[in-house]
């Protein structure tokens, strides 16, 4: 089983209009990726995987994080910065080289030397070389000891902070503290006070199990390795951010950001969902990206006993989910109650179903067999006047399963055969509960190797 190592997280901070969503896009956009045709993900671009020099690390982009575009309220400008810099590894600090030094950036610069983080201090708009000789100067009054100038716009000077950022990232996590190689690692993701803790508690009093302690990886997460039977878990309990008041819209947003983290170190994520509140964005966002990420999602219903008197509400909060899961229609939804024990009975049965199927391997005969008769049944429409053409099928990967149609013209296929094809290979292969994952490629030409 591979590994799920918590990534680094680097955050990109600054005042509103300084730069800091075209620094983003510029440095996602410098990394190529496989694109998933699955209609129906939203991606929020404020968060991205990025690989430099061999290192990978999350990149958040806190432009998405501020609300309403408040640009000039101290306030709200420092309450972002601290719960950007209490969640990441490095901070990358940028200022705006044309208009100089402001008052927020020097609350901003107190913020980070109290934080003890690690900044990097970035000059942006400085779009020459020459430039920086007379922009630089004034930021030194920052007492900083050293500053980056650099051009979103143009990329000037992004790799020799890119080069800085890998060199000074956290190593990678120690295997001593990894978890057994065979243990299914569970994600509680959700907004704060849904139950997460409440459930993971409820589930190791409820089974009386083997219980230890393993150290957490991220910030404000307990792992936890609980046995049952021949089986290990790793519970990981993502807490949640409780401050009130104005900032609320934005830590809610936060509360994003840590279910992105986790859903890179699980198999499993279970999205608990206020059953008295109902589904809100931020649920929503959350079972995107745990598609994006290809892990197998359960939508678990918490505080179900406070509608169990009450059908219309239950009918209600039902139809919201159907709603908010269309694109990932697999994805089991549970009813559960972490006070009662409501459902508790028959999660664990319900993970180790979704668990074996997220982890199957299927031979490459049965595939081409699924596959022709799925071509036969509907074949492919023409694209630009020429036939297309699906010449063989493979697996490769598994959680979740991942398979590769080699085709005379992948770019020519619809997305809706793609999810026709989709259909037909989960009806065929039992995978009613777990994403699966089907890519287009062309077809090597004849005395290639087919590799």
């Amino acid at each position: 089983m591979t590994t799920n190592n918590t990534l680094p997280l680097v955050a990109l901070i600054g005042r509103p209009n300084v730069g800091k969503s075209s620094l983003f896009n510029r440095i996602a956009g410098s990394r190529k990726a496989i694109v998933d045709p699955t209609p129906g993900v939203t991606r929020d671009r404020h968060y991205e995987k990025v690989t430099w020099n061999e290192r990978t690390f999350m990149l958040i982009d806190t432009g998405g994080i501020e609300s309403d575009q408040e640009s000039r309220i101290n306030p709200l400008i420092q309450e972002q910065t601290r719960l950007a810099v209490a969640e990441a590894d490095m901070v990358l600090f940028l200022l705006d080289g044309r208009e100089g030094v402001m008052p927020e950036d020097r609350d901003v610069v107190d913020i980070l030397r109290r934080s003890g983080k690690r900044v990097l201090y970035l000059v942006n708009k400085i779009d020459a070389p020459d430039q920086a000789a007379r922009l630089l100067p004034p930021f030194y009054e920052l007492g900083v000891d050293q500053l980056w100038p650099l051009s979103a716009a143009h990329g000037l000077g992004l790799s020799d902070v890119l080069d800085q950022v890998v060199a000074e990232l956290p190593p990678d996590q120690a295997a001593e503290s990894a978890p057994p190689p065979d243990t299914i690692k569970i994600a509680f993701i959700g907004r704060p006070n849904v139950g997460k803790s409440s459930l993971v508690n409820r589930l190791l009093g409820e089974e009386r199990m083997v219980v230890s302690d393993l150290p957490g990886t991220t910030r404000d997460s307990v792992d936890t390795m609980l046995t049952k039977g021949d089986k290990n878990y790793l519970l990981i309990d993502t807490a949640g951010i409780r401050r009130k008041g104005k900032v609320r819209e934005r830590v809610e947003k936060f509360s994003v950001v840590r279910a992105l983290h986790t859903l890179e170190r699980c198999d499993l994520a279970l999205i608990l969902i206020d059953a008295e509140e109902g589904v809100t964005e931020q649920d929503t966002k959350v079972i995107g990206y745990g598609l994006e990420r290809g892990r197998a999602c359960l939508v678990l219903l918490n505080k179900w006993d406070l509608l169990k008197s009450d059908r219309k509400r239950q009918e209600h909060l039902l139809a919201e989910v159907e709603r908010a899961v269309h694109f990932a229609g697999y994805a089991p939804v549970h009813k559960v109650s972490a006070l009662t024990g409501i459902g508790i009975g028959k999660l664990f049965p319900l993970l180790d179903k979704v668990h074996e199927q997220y982890s199957r391997e299927f031979s490459t005969p049965r595939l081409n067999k699924i596959l022709s008769e799925a071509v036969a049944a509907h074949p492919p429409a023409m694209h630009k006047g020429r036939r297309l053409k699906l010449y063989y099928v493979t697996q490769i990967s598994s959680r979740p399963p991942t398979l590769i149609i080699f085709a005379n013209d992948p770019k020519g296929i619809h997305f809706s055969y793609s999810r026709f094809l989709v259909n037909r290979f989960r009806d065929a292969l039992g995978l009613d509960q777990v994403p699966l994952r089907i890519f287009f490629r062309q077809r090597q030409r004849r005395g290639d190797n087919p590799g």
